[in-house]
């Protein structure tokens, strides 16, 4: 009797991040969040629920916003992912929702910082010149603890001001 050939456990894991190519082998069930801190070592992108509520761990990922808590590493295989590292200049200067972050006390602990931000960073391409009631529908995914939101929504239209 001839056995069927079981799927292996690993899969090899091709992707561009921040215009830089990777390729790494993984375990299939290793979440796209991990990949990205541990296999990647860009640890900007944060792990706070592993259940896609808090939003920390929020990527751009062929164009879109996801919560790379809720993938495997495996689904982004061929994919272009775009993290919170990959937003400033190479020489160091701040994207402009970064410095509309900093020039409006948006942060306290930092922790969901990176998340905003880059939901944020896509929103803005989706709405660039949204309303203040937009950028509080346009955040709800993402979990801030420590600010109450109101500076972090007065840096995203700010951003929206300065033509992002």
């Amino acid at each position: 009797m001839i056995e069927a050939s079981k799927p292996s456990r690993f899969k090899l894991v091709r992707v561009k991040v921040n215009g830089v190519d990777y390729a790494k082998v993984v375990e299939s069930r290793l979440l796209l969040a991990q990949f990205i801190r541990e296999s990647l070592g860009l640890t900007g992108t944060h792990i706070g629920c592993d259940t896609s509520n808090c939003g920390a761990c929020t990527i751009i990922l062929n164009g879109k916003s996801v919560k790379s808590c809720s993938l495997f590493a495996v689904q982004a295989d061929q994919s272009e992912i775009l993290t919170i590292e990959g937003l400033a200049k190479n020489d160091g200067e701040l994207h402009p929702i970064q410095k509309e972050f900093w020039e409006n006390h948006a942060l306290q602990c930092g922790f969901c910082t990176p998340g905003l931000i880059m939901q944020a960073y896509w929103f803005l391409k989706e709405n660039p010149h949204p309303s203040e009631e937009e950028v509080r529908h346009g955040i709800a995914g993402n979990l801030c603890r420590c600010t109450g939101y109101q500076n972090i929504v007065k840096a995203i239209l700010a951003a929206s001001r300065s033509g992002v």
